[in-house]
């Protein structure tokens, strides 16, 4: 039997969020049912109610919920009916990725989770008057007051923490933390180099603050953000509209350049500026993503000192292990997400979309 709920429904490319009474199919096996209770807006959920990635519309979006389970398939583990949870992506389970503990390079990870809008066996999960819509977001779609989720995007949390406080840790928090922590690992004296102070990015700095990183520099456009990198951990602050970063950059280290940089921005330019400030050795994590098809010219004998591009989804995260010690940190107040969050209302998340799209909001959380 269906499962009656509340969503936000984009009906098409560029068309708004709007709400919508949907039904969510019946849990299977391997689902459970979520009664949301927060969720993070992310630059992605726009990008593909923008039209511009072939997700089939209409459709309900969300990827980074966090809720209460109300009730499991008989082959879910790890959670109960009453358990708080956590949202993120999901995977097979099955492929060489997945069991060597890199689930977010999942042989089947673009259809389980950014384009597919159903389930692996090609059912859907939502639909609308009869007529099925876009489903199955990262194994989610929590952009809806239930969510019919996937049993492996199901993390279980602790229930002392509030939930919309660490909603954002499904996806944006663990990119960022994940390119320093997993890909990055600074030593003792590293140069660490973020390139964009939106939520990825400050979320990389907090990350890098909590290493023997010896220099942190946040680089950004917008002086605010900046001043916010500072007080999350950054030990320098570069204005790009202000500063030439390349010379900025050797001023800071020396002429020695980075160790490590983290690119969130998506703009080939800046990535180009980036790999240009590398050591010799260093290593460069591309997190921002441009349009399908985006290239980017590199001085090749450039590279030649030992440099490193490394392309990185989610933070190359196992979210089950993952997850859990992020939600401790913040409930300890190492890991400050506060700081970046502002709540919306359900109700308001077009208001939501505007202000995180003309950069009002750093990371939108919805609240049922």
């Amino acid at each position: 039997m269906s499962i009656p709920t509340r969503a936000a429904v984009v009906e098409s490319g560029g068309a708004p969020f709007t709400l919508s009474d949907v039904q969510l199919d019946e849990p299977g096996p391997h689902e459970a049912v979520v009664r949301m209770v927060a969720t993070g807006l992310c630059h992605t959920d726009l990008g593909v109610a923008s039209g511009g990635l072939p997700f089939p519309l209409p459709g309900v979006l969300g990827h980074e919920g966090a809720g209460v389970v109300e009730a499991v398939g008989p082959a879910v583990t790890g959670v109960a009916p009453g358990d708080h949870a956590v949202l993120s992506f999901t995977s097979c389970g099955d492929c060489r990725n997945c069991r060597g503990g890199h689930p977010a390079y999942c042989a089947t990870w673009l259809p389980l989770n950014l384009i597919g809008g159903r389930r692996a066996d090609g059912t859907g999960t939502i639909s609308r008057g009869g007529e099925e819509l876009g489903g199955h977001f990262f194994g989610q779609s929590s952009f809806a007051e239930r969510a019919l989720v996937d049993g492996r995007s199901l993390v279980k949390v602790d229930p002392e923490v509030p939930l919309a406080s660490i909603a954002p840790l499904g996806c944006g928090v663990q990119t960022g933390v994940g390119a320093v922590w997993n890909v990055l690992k600074p030593v003792t004296g590293s140069t660490v180099v973020v390139l964009g102070a939106g939520a990825v990015g400050l979320s990389a700095v907090m990350a890098a603050a909590l290493t023997p990183a010896t220099h942190i520099v946040a680089v950004d456009r917008v002086d605010e953000r900046l001043s916010l990198a500072k007080e999350l951990g950054a030990t320098h602050t570069v204005n790009a509209a202000e500063a030439d970063l390349g010379e900025a950059l050797a001023e800071i280290t020396g002429g020695q350049g980075a160790d490590g940089v983290v690119e969130t921005t998506g703009n080939v330019g800046v990535l180009r500026q980036g790999v240009d400030a590398l050591a010799a050795r260093g290593t460069l994590v591309v997190v921002g993503a441009p349009p399908f098809g985006t290239e980017v010219a590199l001085d090749v004998n450039g590279l030649l000192g030992g440099k490193q591009i490394v392309g990185l989804t989610l933070g190359d995260a196992d979210t089950q292990t993952f997850i859990p010690a992020l939600v401790r940190l913040v409930k300890d107040g190492r890991l400050p997400l506060h700081r970046l969050i502002s709540t919306y209302p359900f109700a308001d998340i077009d208001q939501a979309a505007r202000d995180m799209g003309a950069g009002k909001a750093i990371k939108p959380v919805l609240t049922f």
